[in-house]
């Protein structure tokens, strides 16, 4: 499975503007809504239902917020570059500017932890991190994050 599989180019969000966490959860959201068919304000629900059980703030300026549904057939992916940091009860407690949701089949556990993990190794690319914050262009950040050679590159950053 590769980014360009679950990221659309329609899904990339070159400079959300939130003020806070829920705001931030919200216009992905309707994003996402658009994308999969489900309902914004359920998808919203969802994840912060999962927000409630901790944080999804991984650290390092990353939240992957995500969430299953009986519905959904295909893992689904929006990303955002945030206009300003903010704060996402982060595990270093560090403010959030990198914003990957999933939405993923309920049935397909394994899938949805591929996905994450998928997303996970990626953004621990401090490079390639680096070069997401500094795009201000939707077709460059999916480019950054569907090109073959970021996953295998992620590997060897350490």
């Amino acid at each position: 499975m590769s980014l360009a599989d679950i990221l659309k180019p329609e899904g990339v969000v070159a400079s959300l503007r939130a003020r806070g966490k829920k705001q931030a959860l919200q216009e992905l959201s309707t994003i996402a809504s658009k994308l999969c068919g489900f309902d914004a304000q359920l998808i919203l629900d969802k994840l912060l239902e999962r927000e409630r059980l901790g944080t999804t703030g991984v650290g390092q300026g990353i939240a992957i917020p995500h969430a299953k549904f009986a519905e959904a057939t295909d893992v689904v992916g929006v990303f955002a570059r945030l206009d300003q940091p903010l704060d996402f009860e982060s595990i270093d407690d560090r403010p959030v500017d990198l914003i990957f949701l999933l939405i993923a089949p309920e049935a397909g556990g394994a899938e949805h932890l591929r996905a994450l993990a998928r997303v996970s190794r990626l953004l621990r690319n401090q490079e390639l991190c680096q070069k997401l914050r500094g795009s201000h262009e939707r077709a460059a950040l999916y480019a950054l994050l569907t090109e073959p050679t970021a996953s295998s590159s992620s590997s060897s950053a350490a």
